[in-house]
């Protein structure tokens, strides 16, 4: 009996599998033939690069036309202004695949009652075949976390999400370039300051700065680099008032100059007067029309003198880089060799940890400042050898009273070192060792 009972109710489930199997073949197929009415459909679907020309319209504010110039966009109405690349690509691509939220009505004959008839924002958007279409945003929904929208010629009415509309509808300064200068901060080959400690102009080769100016000599990339950021990161506070935009203009116009700065990149060559006011910066650029005021830090780095922008390292080569040392002092020498980790010397293998030692003293000795004379008889000789062979270092370290002068080959430059810096450097080449020495 138990066992009948099992087999009706086997049958009994194969039966309604099979009928929910039916069922839902059946409606996936009605699917495919019928998408969900409730599903969100396009209302613009067209490739980002095609676009050409968008024209902005709100009421009671001037157009907004931006015309794409090459790769780069560019505001030509209500006048010509640079455009902020950056923004204006994120409108682009929402504008290019804007989906609706939900259709409203599939032929609307009253778009008034949508707010459509006079739209609170129009979009003209042109393509490279110049044609062109209009996106017309209309009132909120009564919830308020969306919009009306439809195109014009197009009878159906959707619902964007109040994000979407964000995304799309920008003001001026939202699109405006606000940067003070412009120029490409990669591509910079020229930097000058023209201030009251003097003319100072640093050139670029790849990512390695120098000083061109007031005389050739080896520049800290990275103070520059520093510089050309907070220059390349000065923006202009579009969002300020006319009685606060007056009043920047007024402090600049009365503030005591601080320096000229000039950029060039592979375009164009730009500048930027920066002056003091009070205890504010404020900076004045041929780029766009009025003054701003400056982040303080900006103004500090520019008001520096050329010491502080020299490279005060002795060695450049990284600590993976060496493959030959040669060392000189009063009572050591060595001619160490690296092959593979380990290094050599004249045959003899030698304690990697203590070589490890002296590379690092060699890259830590950095000048206290900078001297015109001094240096005499060499009490240390250093040359090392990295890069493959592509990059030689040759250093020589004299005693100067109670400090240490030094000297780079083929470099002018006199560096003062601390006492202290160089007694580490002696006490590492005298530590160095044959491998499996004993330790001292």
């Amino acid at each position: 009996m138990k066992i009948r009972g099992l087999l009706i109710a086997t049958l009994v489930f194969a039966v309604l599998a099979g009928i929910l199997y039916w069922s839902n073949h059946r409606k996936s197929d009605a699917e495919a033939a019928n998408p969900d009415s409730d599903t969100p459909p396009a209302i613009l679907k067209l490739d980002a690069t095609s676009i050409t020309n968008l024209e902005l319209k709100k009421k009671d504010a001037p157009a907004i036309q931006l015309t794409k110039n090459g790769a780069d966009w560019k505001i030509t109405e209500p006048k010509a202004f640079a455009a902020d690349q950056s923004t204006v690509s994120s409108m682009v691509s929402a504008i290019s695949a804007l989906n609706a939220e939900r259709l409203v009505e599939d032929k609307s004959t009253d778009v008034q009652r949508y707010g459509l008839d006079h739209p609170s924002f129009e979009l003209d958007v042109t393509e490279k075949d110049n044609k062109t279409q209009r996106l017309l945003l209309g009132d909120e929904t009564p919830a308020g976390s969306a919009v009306y929208a439809a195109l014009a010629g197009d009878p159906r009415v959707f619902t964007i999400a109040s994000y979407s509309k964000t995304s799309i509808d920008k003001s001026l300064n939202d699109l405006r370039d606000k940067r003070l200068l412009t120029a490409n901060p990669d591509k910079l080959s020229r930097l000058e300051i023209a201030g009251k400690n003097g003319n100072i102009e640093f050139g670029r080769n790849k990512d390695e700065w120098q000083i061109l100016r007031p005389k050739p000599m080896r520049a800290d990339s990275e103070s520059v680099s520093d510089l050309v950021r907070k220059l390349t990161d000065a923006r202009m506070d579009l969002g300020a008032s006319d009685a606060a935009a007056k009043e920047s203009d007024a402090a600049f116009a009365h503030g005591t100059p601080v320096a000229t700065i000039k950029v060039t990149d592979e375009v164009s060559t730009e500048q930027m007067q920066i002056r003091k006011n009070k205890d504010s910066y404020y900076g004045k650029s041929n780029v766009v029309e009025g003054a701003y005021k400056l982040d303080s830090s900006l103004g500090v780095a520019v008001n520096k003198k050329v010491d502080d922008f020299r490279n005060k390292k002795l060695f450049t080569f990284g600590y993976a880089d060496p493959g030959k040392l040669e060392i000189h002092s009063a009572s050591k020498a060595y001619s160490l060799l690296r092959g593979g980790q380990n290094w050599w010397d004249n045959g003899k293998k030698i304690d990697e940890s203590s070589v490890a030692t002296v590379i690092s003293d060699l890259r830590n000795l950095s000048a206290d400042k900078f001297m015109d004379s001094g240096f005499t008889a060499p009490e240390i000789e250093v040359t090392v050898t990295a890069e493959d062979g592509k990059r030689v270092e040759k250093v020589q370290i004299a005693k100067s009273g109670s400090n240490y002068i030094a000297k780079r080959d083929g470099d002018s430059t006199l560096y003062q070192l601390s006492t202290a810096s160089v007694g580490e450097l002696q006490k590492a080449v005298d530590g160095i060792k044959a491998a499996n020495s004993p330790t001292k």
